[in-house]
């Protein structure tokens, strides 16, 4: 982490400041409406603890829903300025390794103050939203309130009893009425899903690795699976998220949109589309691939997140830029939107605190606590430390991954090549999940292709696994 600019550990001033605060921030007064008895919960990972959200929905007339995501008020703890807010502020993140989780914010906090935990009344900002039967958001407002989590649930669970496969979770079944409540979140949240592939949105399926554990010792790096819960939460935080962006331009403030500009590889897009026989346009166009990706996961289920990772490597990363109110936004092509920030998330990435800070201020009709240049310095300082934390967390995974392959040096593995650059050309296996570089045989080769390899070297410390093309 210090190597790639991050801090691992809290330094003394933000202790010093984590120890003076008393409690969770107080959610009194005019500012705050009463939300507390409506059925909220939550829906994350099992081991999750920093919940950022909360959802709950209702039936209106006319087949509308009614769809309110609560956030954490993160601000009212960590002021700007302060030294927990300058920890932040320099990693920008929460980084998620195989060994450690690295948490922007103290446990103490993301876990437990600033956390949205089952059972504890919180403050928090609510984006209110209007789904109209077909899966448009036809009005929204944004507000503060205080919430009680009702239920902490879990993706996979949720998903199972969604899909009837299997049981409703314990904390569903103990609270009356949340059954239906999550039936309702679901039908909207596929409204929403419907509207989005049909604008375009990149219906991908990437597989990322998970540590899996036996006794304290790492045997395994599996796939995490999407599932109908996830999309349930996927789809209602980027319909929050652009409610925000369109907020604060509506209050003519500043933001600090999430873009993913034009792909500038699009040619090896089409390419690859050529090899399974279809074709896509000559000019970058969202709705076309999006229509080609829909045909393939159909056609071919088991080679989707093959072609899914490939896509997502050419399309390049997003990044964070400055909005000023009635200049163009430069939009996000993977999601096939021109209105979108990150806002849903304080307790693990700076640039949705840095939002959350811009509402309150545009709700208390104050100006906006960072000036222009302030506020393009941080979205350049966000994505550095974004790509940063992606560099440590996959040389981590790699190093667990060195563990675990090096009694199989020698063993030949199916391979998808996953990057090609000045540094070499890179591919994925399958089992364990691990990336290596191949060290001979790649001339000829580009993003997408299969081949077989064979395990040469591994070096764990160091995170390297070598492979070489199988003759």
């Amino acid at each position: 982490m210090r190597e790639h600019g991050l801090a691992p550990d809290f330094p003394p001033a933000a202790l010093a400041q984590l120890r003076a605060i008393g409690g969770a921030a107080a959610a009194s007064g005019a500012a705050f409406r009463d939300l507390r008895p409506l059925l909220w919960c939550s829906i994350d990972n099992d081991e999750s603890r920093d919940l950022d959200q909360l959802s709950v929905a209702e039936v209106l007339a006319g087949g509308a829903t009614r769809v309110l995501v609560a956030v954490a008020d993160v601000d009212s703890v960590v002021a700007a300025g302060s030294p927990l807010d300058a920890h932040a502020r320099a990693n920008t993140t929460s980084v998620y390794t195989a060994a450690q989780v690295f948490p922007m914010l103290p446990e103490r906090l993301s876990t437990d103050l600033t956390s949205l935990a089952a059972g504890e009344e919180r403050a928090s900002l609510v984006i209110d939203m209007t789904v109209s039967a077909d899966g448009v958001v036809s009005a929204a407002d944004v507000y503060r309130a205080r919430v009680v989590n009702r239920a902490k649930l879990a993706y996979d669970s949720v998903a199972a009893w969604l899909d009837g496969k299997g049981p409703i979770p314990a904390p569903v079944a103990v609270v009356a009425g949340m059954a239906e409540q999550l039936r309702i979140q679901d039908r909207a949240a596929q409204a929403l899903k419907r509207v989005r592939k049909a604008q375009g949105a990149l219906g991908l399926t990437t597989l990322e690795a998970q540590a899996v554990y036996e006794g304290g010792t790492l045997i395994d790096l599996r796939p995490g699976e999407d599932n109908r819960a996830k999309e349930l939460i996927e789809y209602f935080m980027i319909a929050a998220n652009g409610v925000v962006a369109q907020f604060l331009e509506s209050k003519r403030a500043p933001s600090v949109r999430r873009v993913l500009r034009v792909p500038e590889r699009w040619g090896r897009i089409v390419a690859l589309a050529a090899t399974v026989g279809e074709t896509l346009p000559a000019a970058p166009d969202a709705r076309a691939l999006s229509e080609f990706l829909v045909h393939c996961e159909q056609r071919s289920p088991e080679r989707f997140p093959d072609l899914s990772l490939a896509v997502v490597k050419l399309l390049g990363a997003g990044e964070y830029v400055l909005k000023r109110p009635g200049e163009p936004a430069e939009g996000h092509f993977g999601l096939a939107v021109d209105d979108y920030t990150h806002a849903t998330a304080p307790n693990r990435r700076f640039p949705d605190l840095l939002s959350q800070r811009l509402v309150k201020a545009a709700l208390a009709g104050r100006a906006a606590p960072y000036d222009d240049t302030t506020l393009r310095a941080l979205a350049q300082h966000c994505t550095e430390q974004e790509g940063n934390a992606a560099r440590v967390e996959r040389q981590v995974r790699k190093s667990a991954a060195a563990m675990l392959l090096t009694p199989r040096i020698g063993e030949q593995f199916d391979a998808l090549v996953t990057g090609v650059n000045e540094s070499g050309t890179w591919v994925r296996i399958a089992h364990p999940l691990a990336e290596g570089k191949l060290v001979k045989g790649a001339q000829g080769l580009d993003v997408g292709d299969s081949l077989r390899v064979q395990l040469t070297h591994t070096d764990i410390e160091r995170g390297f696994i070598d492979f070489a093309r199988a003759q």
